[in-house]
């Protein structure tokens, strides 16, 4: 079988007007997934023969029938319909959408923090000669960046209008211009936030400023100004979290849905318990004190 359409104008020039192929021979089938590759299309084939399967290889996804398919057509196939119900493809393709979105959003939030933490992190050792973020204090931001983010993010279930999209491009960036704009402008927000509680932060809330002892003579009231400025950067981040889980420049509401996904709800709720317990009681292990007295 060809691995080319030679003549694509005149291939695409019928493909534009087909809709059915009708009493097609396995040649018919590999042609027209070949043609629609080359013309950058993703193609999706289903079968349940054995003369399918060329095809269903030849495709960017092929789809074989799990009762009544032969097991070459299986073999070939990238994925099985257990119950041979092609409305399954419909959910395939939801959830396929889903997660994409959700790997998004995961990224979004993570450079976001991440470009923060760097910065911030930077600017304190360079000017200040101290870090404004402890190492305990980065393993519980790690913590929230790395594990309870991506299971918020990634556990928000698929809706309806996943299915009036336009399929993605075969060259879709996983990071769209959209994206890194929302990265930036948080960053740039996220940042300026903080740059303000690190300077100016003890004048502000009247407190002592965390660089005026060395940290092995850290105590209660060296610790205040830390204590702030740790609890604003990681509920800054909690914010994040909602920012991050619309991704398209139409979708305004980052409420939507959210009350139909109990973990992601179950999750913030933690961040938020979990923080107050840390700076209530992690004392010197985290060097922050009690904000209340």
């Amino acid at each position: 079988m060809k691995d080319v359409v030679k003549d694509l104008d005149k291939f695409k020039e019928i493909t534009d007007e087909l809709r059915v192929l009708a009493r097609s021979s396995p040649e018919d089938k590999y042609l027209l997934a070949t043609g629609l590759k080359q013309l950058k299309n993703v193609v999706a084939m289903t079968g349940d023969g054995t003369n399918d399967a060329p095809a269903l290889k030849k495709a960017d996804i092929g789809f074989a029938m799990g009762i009544a398919g032969t097991e070459v057509a299986k073999e070939a196939a990238g994925i099985i319909l257990l119950d041979d119900n092609f409305s399954s493809i419909i959910t395939a393709v939801k959830y396929g959408r889903n997660i994409f979105d959700c790997i998004r959003k995961f990224l979004q939030f993570q450079l976001t923090v991440n470009g923060v933490a760097i910065v911030m992190a930077f600017m304190g050792a360079a000017i200040l000669k101290k870090s404004p973020l402890t190492p305990v204090q980065m393993l519980w931001i790690n913590l929230i960046m790395d594990t309870l983010a991506a299971l918020a993010l990634a556990t928000d279930p698929p809706s309806e209008e996943l299915l009036k999209r336009m399929p993605y491009s075969r060259n879709e960036y996983i990071i769209t211009p959209q994206m890194w704009r929302g990265i930036v402008f948080n960053s740039i927000y996220h940042c300026l936030i903080l740059t303000i509680i690190l300077f100016k932060g003890d004048e502000i809330f009247d407190v002592k400023h965390f660089s005026d002892n060395e940290f092995d003579a850290w105590d209660q009231e060296n610790g205040e100004h830390l204590s702030i400025f740790f609890n604003i950067f990681v509920f800054l981040q909690v914010f994040n979290f909602l920012n991050a889980r619309k991704l398209k420049k139409d979708e305004l509401n980052v409420f939507a849905n959210i009350f139909i996904n109990y973990l992601f709800i179950a999750i913030v709720i933690g961040i938020f318990l979990l923080q107050l317990a840390i700076v209530q009681y992690g004392g010197l292990t985290f060097q922050l004190v009690p904000l209340s007295t």
